[in-house]
């Protein structure tokens, strides 16, 4: 029985994934954009504590067991670089960094002391924007050398390599008040703003295709569609980096560049924000559609919850910016929804995990797109 159980975790250890590092991004942002939130709620901000807690523990029992794959199962380990689903999905680990360091800014400090929870945010968000820097130049260029791609491959997971620059700007703008007035102040916000172009300009282009594969070849019918949500991602933690530069940059310099930085923050951020809008009712259509024809569960389904999250940090600075109650609304509502996607996807995670039916190996085939034939003609052919 002992040797029986020792192969089964040993089969788990080989097929970990860079995409479990999804539930840590997803845990956090819950954290996160709890103690953001423009609305005060009696004991949401010991729930924040408690939850960033539980990310900052899940990060660390995966990193060490990242480490022992690597040790264990290095040929498995190595495979994942070359599956073209799975690939992508290294973009996580550098965000779950990053968004385990915010909340060490807004939450740890309450439960480490603020000089120690600003050195861990500065030792997580160096790690994580180096790593997250690294994705968004290698996989890319990997995907344009190597990987056979198909015409209606685009989809959210696309994003995941190049959206951790987005994350370490808004990361980066809670780090600037800790920094010592100076060159290095405004060379952190300026460092800041070109991660931020830099994220924004290829998620705009990544978007497009997958809007253009949808309206050609349309959706692929499987637990990947989930990943489409990721495209709130960018746009949500955009909107949120905008508002924090723009807050932070009085700080850092001269006031006329500080203040057209902060109505940059509502210029920018309101536009996305309609845009965003937009994609969470026809993500949901899409996603509604997938489960009433028995979309399984997967991994994908985290997707559900870090984009969300960052629509919420995104309105929460709006509402901020402007002082308008209808942002502050439109937060708390987004929130709601948040929790209950986060709660059903923890939950069927753990379930899953027990009995092993998330340790499984990616597929290699890749993932075909279609439509639904017209009215009338569903069977013809069959």
């Amino acid at each position: 029985m002992a040797t029986d159980a020792a192969s089964t975790e040993l089969a788990r250890l080989q097929h970990l994934g860079p995409n479990w590092f999804a539930s840590v991004m997803g845990t956090g942002i819950v954290a996160t954009a709890g103690a953001t939130l423009p609305v005060n709620v009696p004991g949401l901000h010991v729930f924040s504590r408690v939850v960033w807690v539980f990310a900052a523990v899940l990060l660390v029992v995966l990193a060490v067991a990242v480490g022992a794959q690597r040790i264990r199962h290095p040929v498995a380990a190595r495979g994942y670089v070359r599956n073209p689903q799975m690939t992508h999905f290294y973009g996580a680990a550098p965000m779950a960094l990053l968004t385990v360091a915010s909340g060490s800014l807004l939450l740890g400090k309450d439960l480490l002391g603020e000089r120690v929870a600003v050195d861990l945010a500065w030792v997580l968000w160096t790690a994580g924007t180096i790593g997250g820097l690294f994705t968004a130049a290698t996989i890319p260029f990997l995907m344009f050398t190597q990987l056979h791609v198909e015409p209606d491959a685009a989809f959210g997971g696309w994003l995941m390599p190049v959206v951790p620059p987005m994350v370490s700007a808004a990361s980066g703008a809670l780090l600037i008040p800790h920094m010592a007035p100076g060159t290095g102040r405004a060379t952190m916000l300026y460092g800041c703003y070109a991660m931020f172009g830099l994220s924004l300009i290829a998620a705009l282009i990544i978007i497009t295709m997958i809007w253009s594969r949808l309206a050609l070849y349309g959706t692929s019918g499987t637990a990947r569609v989930p990943t489409l949500w990721i495209v709130l991602g960018p746009l949500g933690q955009g909107i949120t980096a905008a508002g924090l530069l723009g807050a932070q940059a009085a700080l850092a310099v001269p006031a006329e560049l500080a203040a057209a930085m902060n109505v940059f923050a509502v210029l920018f951020g309101v536009p996305v924000w309609g845009f965003a809008v937009l994609w969470i009712v026809l993500a949901t259509q899409l996603t509604v559609r997938t489960m009433r024809r028995g979309m399984p569960f997967a991994l994908t389904w985290w997707s559900l919850t870090f984009p969300v999250g960052t629509f919420v940090t995104g309105t929460t600075q709006l509402a901020k910016h402007t002082g308008l109650p209808a942002f502050a609304v439109a937060a708390a509502i987004a929130y709601v929804g948040l929790l209950g996607t986060w709660a059903l996807v923890a939950v069927r995670t753990a379930r899953h995990s027990v009995g092993g039916a998330l340790f499984v190996a990616p597929g290699s085939d890749p993932i075909k797109a279609r439509k639904d034939p017209p009215p009338g003609l569903e069977n013809v052919g069959s």
